[in-house]
């Protein structure tokens, strides 16, 4: 993986950490990484054979005082039994949800700044209770909070993945989210493997070859990843819709034949072929379709390290939490919440 070039650069620590997309993102940013932590086995296999390093397992386990102090702590954290500790404590407690970690680490250790990443749907969740909930555990704990939702279409890879990004500091630096990467987005020819080079057991049946073309009997071009949704019907696009854990392996399909490789979708994802996947494809198909846009995240924490050498400026006027459900068709453009 790529090492830091700046000689005194930014700690950072890695949760929820899956195959280490986040990390290699900061890396490049010209951070440090200094702890991981991540539970899942076939994970930690495929983040050690590259990263040297073997993860610490569920981080609820792991006392604060054992985390190495940083300036940055990132992570994909996942979102789950919110609504019921909504139907049990009226949403003012957190505890129960992994997310409660994260507010433990940054009160315990109180870095810099942070960054966070989860599905477009948690600032609608629960009609947008999640989110403000969220919004305000981490305004209690003192940080200037900036949010949005970004596409990987944006960010080099074809791949459309919208993601909420939610990006925090202690002293009010001057933050704007990028709107793009660098770089140009990368086409399907460049990510998808010769056919005649792919492994006969991605390709699909000739029945189910023949129920597509039924569905598309003039296909508009080609290369072109084919998508079908739940109700069945087959759209052909220039890019691949998002990725899931285990459902991408049966709805989308290459030009209607086969599916998508391990390194097509760790490509999808800007994983560089360096990347050792050393997993069978049940396992990095599931990995693949849980990491992240790792173009995506680094523009983002290019931002968060310049924003971090900028002298902080005043707060603005408190503003109100977003009343989040009423307000989906605003969410083009970042938010921004003052502490």
């Amino acid at each position: 993986m790529p090492r830091p070039a700046d000689p005194n650069p930014y700690a950072f620590i890695d949760l929820f950490a899956g195959i280490g997309g986040i990390r290699i993102a900061f890396e490049r940013a010209g951070a440090r990484c200094v702890f991981s932590s991540e539970w899942d086995g076939p994970c930690q296999d495929v983040y050690e054979a590259n990263f040297g390093e073997r993860p610490a397992g569920d981080i609820a386990a792991v006392p604060s005082a054992d985390i190495p102090s940083h300036d940055i702590l990132a992570g994909g954290f996942p979102c789950q039994a919110f609504s019921i500790i909504g139907d049990r404590m009226g949403f003012a407690d957190t505890r129960g949800t992994l997310f409660f970690e994260i507010e433990r680490i940054l009160r315990d250790k109180r870095p810099r700044a942070f960054l966070l990443e989860n599905v477009k749907q948690l600032v609608t969740h629960d009609r947008g209770r999640t989110f403000r909930t969220i919004l305000g555990k981490l305004k209690a704990l003192g940080y200037h909070t900036h949010w949005t939702v970004l596409n990987g279409l944006d960010f080099g890879v074809p791949q459309k993945r919208e993601r909420t990004i939610i990006v925090g500091f202690l002293k009010n630096h001057p933050f704007a989210f990028p709107r793009n990467g660098n770089a140009l987005r990368r086409s399907l020819e460049e990510i998808l493997e010769p056919d005649r080079e792919v492994d006969r057991k991605h390709f699909v049946s000739a029945r189910v070859r023949a129920k597509l073309r039924n569905k598309v009997p003039r296909p508009p071009f080609r290369p072109a990843v084919w998508h079908e949704n739940k109700g069945g019907h087959v759209s052909v696009h220039l890019f691949s819709c998002a990725l899931r854990a285990n459902a991408s392996y049966n709805y989308l399909l290459v030009n209607g034949e086969r599916r998508l490789t391990p390194r097509e979708m760790f490509r999808l994802q800007g994983f560089p072929d360096s990347f050792k996947i050393v997993v069978g494809d049940h396992q990095a198909r599931k990995q693949a379709g849980n990491s992240v846009v790792v173009p995506k995240i680094e523009a983002v924490a290019r931002a968060m390290v310049a924003a971090m050498r900028k002298k902080p400026v005043r707060p603005v006027i408190q503003v109100q939490l977003p009343r989040l459900a009423s307000r989906v068709p605003a969410l083009s453009h970042a938010r921004r919440v003052a502490a």
